[in-house]
């Protein structure tokens, strides 16, 4: 892959402000927040522009792209093919969301995309790994993934869909401690709220939050970037690779140096996913 240095991108960031003490409390209580209008929507299309070369490589080559259901794949790469990604972390909602769960020390350990297109099923109801400890019984949010859009999002494009308030449900009696199973989907029903945001939102929601993609029928896909932030002691960054180039990394600002997780190599070589959700492959529907 070739690397691509850091840009910064004209941001538009909502000039209302944001109050991220409040913004905590919602994500404490629902599982998920978001900040309309982040970026421009000129960066935004950047953004899906470097999503959708990072697929046409990734998919070419065995471990590259990971399927999450029918016609859906996720993929992981390398902070420098994303033109965007130093405007992405030191944008001050995100570095500030970051801080005010994870706390002064936290690590950025993942970034990706997840992009379902025309046919891509339903998936099951899920969240992303097993609950800890911390969370299932001292009710504190580790972990933390921002979502952000390429395009508009409209019924037909497969909807991101979540269930309010369920970073909190224990599941370690669920299958892979992820998926509840089907007798207890109602509440999941329930509580469940499809999301439409535009391209230059961001979403910060809890990973254990029990979510799922739903039918695309859209003929336009639909990629959505991810970037993955811990708490110390949060352990996910084994499950991830973050590399850069030593230029790329001298070049990057002190306060991202700070918290990325990564290793520095001489030369990029692709990356091989370690974080399989098994159980999206074949439960699709």
């Amino acid at each position: 892959m070739t690397a691509m240095p850091a840009r910064a991108f004209a941001r538009e960031t909502d000039t209302r402000g944001f109050d991220l003490s409040a913004d905590r409390d919602t994500l404490y209580r629902d599982g998920i927040v978001g900040l309309k209008g982040a970026f421009s929507r000129d960066w935004a299309e950047s953004m899906r522009e470097d999503m959708m070369t990072a697929f046409w490589e990734a998919i070419q080559r065995p471990g590259g792209a990971v399927g999450r259901g029918p016609r859906r794949w996720y993929v992981e790469i390398h902070p420098q093919a994303f033109r965007g990604f130093v405007d992405l972390v030191t944008h001050p909602w995100v570095a500030g969301m970051c801080e005010a769960v994870c706390g002064p020390d936290y690590e950025i350990v993942e970034i990706g995309f997840d992009t379902p297109f025309q046919g891509a099923k339903r998936q099951p109801w899920h969240r992303d790994f097993p609950s800890p400890r911390d969370t299932y019984e001292a009710r504190r949010i580790t972990s933390l993934a921002f979502n952000l859009t390429g395009i508009d999002v409209t019924p037909d494009m497969g909807p991101f869909e979540i269930a309010s308030g369920t970073q909190w449900d224990d599941g370690r009696t669920w299958k892979h401690e992820m998926f509840p199973p089907q007798e207890v989907w109602d509440r999941f029903e329930e509580r469940g709220v499809k999301k439409y945001p535009h391209a230059g939102d961001i979403s910060c929601r809890s990973a254990l939050t029990v979510h799922r993609g739903t039918t695309h029928n859209s003929p336009i896909a639909r990629p959505v970037l991810v970037l993955g932030v811990d708490a110390p002691g949060a352990g996910h960054a084994a499950l991830h690779d973050l590399m850069v180039t030593q230029d790329y990394y001298d070049a990057l600002p002190q306060s991202v140096r700070d918290h990325l997780v990564c290793r520095v190599v001489d030369k990029l070589v692709p990356v091989t996913q370690k974080h399989d959700i098994e159980g999206l492959v074949m439960g699709a529907e």
